[in-house]
């Protein structure tokens, strides 16, 4: 399916810029059945991974590090160096060696306070800029990124100048235009398939770019937002950064292929994300209760009151997987003595590991295991 989403228009300063036509053009949602089918599947996958993750004990405890495999790929995407590791580590006060690790928690940041804000605001771009505000203010930028706020003047991708760039989005006004076409989009839930409408939402967004900076992160950021608001899953565990960090030129030759109206180009590429990511999802899952119930069974073979303390940890360490002698002090209210004992009693285990050997004062421990089943 080729439908013309808008062309490029020669401006007044002398360079071309897309210039978008009114959204949705008629005839978007008459997709082939081969897309309609790839949708059913995916859709069934959701659905086979909201009941796989109803299983998981304390299933808080993991959203967390979806959420940071999720924020540390879409950073990635965008240049930074820091790993989840590195997040983890610096939200709770660790020293860490990337100096770029703050996009990642500005990025956790941005997600949960969308999910949590649409409880009681609709689905608007003041929310999106809402979002884009947490996400941008304070962190690292190419340039400024004025925060929480539209662009005011023409932006581009690639290229030193719009004259040699890869691609230039809409003029200001022409953006205005596309963004209130956007947000009726967002509100018009009935006339086509959930996750299609999102596919869509996203490649749209990101064809207007009308931020500054950070459109690429505020638009897969959209995604996760709106599988929750769409209840396509009752929980936020299927993020589709990674995919999209590791098919990163595929990704932006979609998204090209989508502003020459190859719709389906497009689609396709998103959908597949959608399935792949699912079945990561439900393998992630089904590896954390296997792996749990295997570092629960050595706890609970300890004596009674190393079990209580052991079980304690554990259960903490799904949230927080990188840990030193002061966390296990704060958790179990143990001496830097008593928590040392702990520790090494969890590296006997198998359960921690030391992370650098050269280490020999405040020495970082990983739940290894658990965050390889992320990697």
């Amino acid at each position: 399916m080729r439908i013309e989403i808008g062309k490029n228009i020669k401006q007044t300063r002398g360079f071309e810029a897309f210039v978008l036509n009114p959204f949705p053009p008629d005839g978007l949602f008459d997709f082939p059945q081969t897309i309609l089918l790839k949708t059913a599947e995916a859709g069934r996958l959701m659905g086979k991974l909201d009941g796989i993750t109803h299983t998981l004990p304390d299933v808080d405890f993991f959203l967390s590090m979806f959420v940071a495999k999720d924020a540390a790929s879409s950073a990635q995407i965008e240049g930074t160096k820091a790993t989840i590791v590195d997040a983890i580590e610096k939200n709770v006060g660790m020293a860490t060696k990337e100096t770029d690790v703050d996009d990642i928690l500005y990025y956790i940041k941005a997600l949960h306070y969308g999910i949590k804000r649409l409880n009681n605001f609709p689905l608007s771009l003041r929310l999106t800029r809402e979002i884009h505000s947490q996400l941008m203010t304070g962190a690292r930028a190419s340039h400024f990124s004025d925060p929480g706020e539209f662009r005011k003047s023409q932006n581009w991708i690639g290229g030193t100048t719009p004259a040699n760039a890869l691609f230039v989005p809409p003029p200001v006004d022409e953006m205005k235009n596309a963004l209130n076409d956007f947000e009726k989009f967002l509100h018009d839930e009935q006339n086509v398939l959930p996750l299609i409408h999102i596919g869509l939402a996203h490649t749209q967004f990101e064809t207007m770019h009308p931020f500054l900076d950070g459109n690429g992160r505020t638009g897969r950021l959209l995604i996760s937002i709106l599988l929750c608001h769409r209840n396509i899953l009752e929980r936020p565990v299927l993020f589709l950064s990674s995919y999209f960090k590791k098919h990163q030129k595929i990704y932006y030759q979609k998204i090209d292929d989508y502003h020459n109206g190859d719709i389906d180009s497009w689609m396709d590429f998103f959908l597949d994300g959608i399935i792949e990511t699912a079945n990561d999802s439900i393998f992630i899952s089904k590896s954390i209760t296997k792996l749990r119930e295997k570092d629960m069974a050595k706890i609970q073979a300890l004596a009674k009151r190393e079990s209580q303390s052991g079980i304690l940890v554990l259960q903490k360490l799904y949230r927080q997987p990188v840990v030193s002698t002061k966390i296990i002090m704060a958790w179990t209210k143990f001496s830097r003595i008593g928590s040392q004992k702990l520790i090494d009693r969890f590296v006997n285990l198998g359960i921690l590991e030391q992370r650098d050997e050269k280490e020999t004062y405040d020495k970082t421990y990983l739940y290894k295991k658990y965050i390889d089943i992320f990697l």
